[in-house]
């Protein structure tokens, strides 16, 4: 297996990650998004906004109403929240393990978030339940 390969081989990117999770919060903290929204959420044209949704349309992450409002489908949804989950395990080894400081780990967890395997996040966070447990006892 060429181990160079897999990285391409990802669901999503890095940007496609932030615009899942852009109309997230702004369907939880509003009830809509639409393109705009999700331009302003990430401060990037709007253009560029349309241009990455139409991506992830296409991979039926997103789905756009008559109205042009936006919505996670389930798939999208469940990516956008597995992409949260492990961001936040990510955070919490990197501040807490190996003490990192808050603001570089917040940094480095959002550029990996969405690059680690679903069989990694689930093992570093059994290891940190571990830890913590471990930590507690002693």
């Amino acid at each position: 297996m060429d181990v160079w390969k897999q990285f391409e081989e990802n669901n999503i990117t890095h940007s496609a990650a932030h615009h899942l999770l852009a109309i997230l919060e702004l369907r939880e903290k509003r009830g809509y998004a639409r393109v705009t929204d999700v331009a302003r959420h990430l401060n990037i044209t709007t253009g560029s906004a349309s241009t990455n949704l139409k991506s992830l349309k296409a991979k039926n992450l997103i789905i756009e109403d008559d109205n042009r409002f936006l919505a996670l489908s389930t798939s999208g949804e469940a990516l956008a929240r597995a992409v949260i989950a492990r961001k936040h395990i990510l955070q919490r080894f990197l501040t807490d393990i190996i003490k990192v400081s808050p603001e570089q780990a917040e940094i480095d967890a959002c550029k990996t978030e969405h690059l680690i395997s679903a069989e990694t996040a689930k093992k570093l966070d059994l290891f940190m339940q571990s830890y913590e447990l471990h930590n507690k006892a002693a």
